[in-house]
């Protein structure tokens, strides 16, 4: 839903979504510094650490002008799931600030408001086996209402469904369907989506890179080159296997720019998506207005 003026109060949570290069982080500082609360990551690769200028981790001039939570605090060797991510954000639904949580990672804001199933851990055999197999292998395994229900491009969630069927012998439909009640209900929070238009969100996209790559990405990567393995979950950190390969020497840097501009590109088409499907009874805001802060009303008291 489309709104002229959205109201955030002080006790409510904050739920911000959108593609990434959208403006999410700083949507989330704004609120933050203006009415107080604990800015939360959402996003499925910013947990890890390692790579903190190629996944856009708060600057330290950021995390000095408001508490964040939940960024980097997983080894980036380490597997980390939707479930573990709800385990981690539970605390912060139950403490003394309120939470504002921002990311671009849709299927943990689902699992947030729709809840997740309790699915078994996948044993390590099953993984590996699926490792060996391509995408058109696993989706030919899956069941219609799974296949329904995920991005068949997305090879991590399309093995992950692959998983736990050969792992529980049911489908991840089935295990959906039988899903536990949500941790946080959709009405009681504000939940936004920034709206990000193609031709804007592709210029931000090469932009923010450039300034990645000035920040310092390539000796992010550089450090991170005798640890390389494309398999771990913090390797799909978009700009890591780019400028990895340009380290190995497959790739010049213009190269390695190329490409990774256009990966970011195709995973930002993928959210936006998503979103349109899932977020229908969100706010939306135009990511590109020439000020997405005058849509906020900050009441100075608690919802009702």
């Amino acid at each position: 839903m489309n709104d002229a003026m959205i109201t955030i109060f002080p006790d409510k949570p904050v739920l911000i979504a959108g593609p990434t290069a959208s403006g999410k982080s700083a949507l989330a500082l704004k609120i933050a510094q203006a009415q107080g609360g604990v800015i939360v990551n959402a996003d499925a690769l910013q947990v890890f650490d390692g790579w903190r200028i190629l996944t856009a981790r708060p600057d330290d001039a950021d995390l000095a002008a408001a508490q964040h939570a939940l960024y980097g605090h997983i080894p980036y060797d380490a597997a980390y799931s939707a479930g573990h991510w709800l385990r981690d954000v539970a605390p912060f639904l139950a403490g003394s600030r309120r939470p504002i949580i921002v990311g671009g990672t849709g299927l943990n804001f689902n699992a947030l408001t729709q809840g997740l199933a309790d699915i078994p851990p996948t044993p390590k055999a099953i993984r590996e086996a699926g490792d060996q197999r391509d995408l058109a292998a696993l989706i030919a395994d899956l069941d219609a209402d799974t296949t329904s229900r995920i991005d068949l491009q997305n090879r991590m969630r399309v093995q992950r469904a692959w998983e736990v069927l050969q792992a529980t012998g049911q489908s991840l439909a089935a295990w959906q369907d039988a899903t536990p009640p949500a941790l946080l209900a959709r009405q009681d929070a504000v939940c936004i989506t920034l709206d990000a238009p193609k031709d804007w969100l592709d210029r931000r996209i090469a932009s923010r890179f450039d300034q990645m790559l000035a920040q310092g990405a390539l000796d992010e990567a550089r450090a991170m080159l005798p640890y390389w393995d494309p398999a771990l979950q913090s390797s799909k950190a978009i700009g890591a296997p780019e400028l990895i390969q340009h380290l190995q020497g497959s790739f010049t840097l213009d190269q390695a720019r190329d490409a990774a501009i256009i990966a970011s590109r195709q995973y930002a088409k993928r959210q936006r998506t998503w979103f349109r499907a899932r977020h229908r009874d969100w706010h939306h805001i135009a990511a590109d207005s020439p000020d997405i802060f005058a849509t906020l009303r900050f009441a100075n008291h608690a919802a009702d």
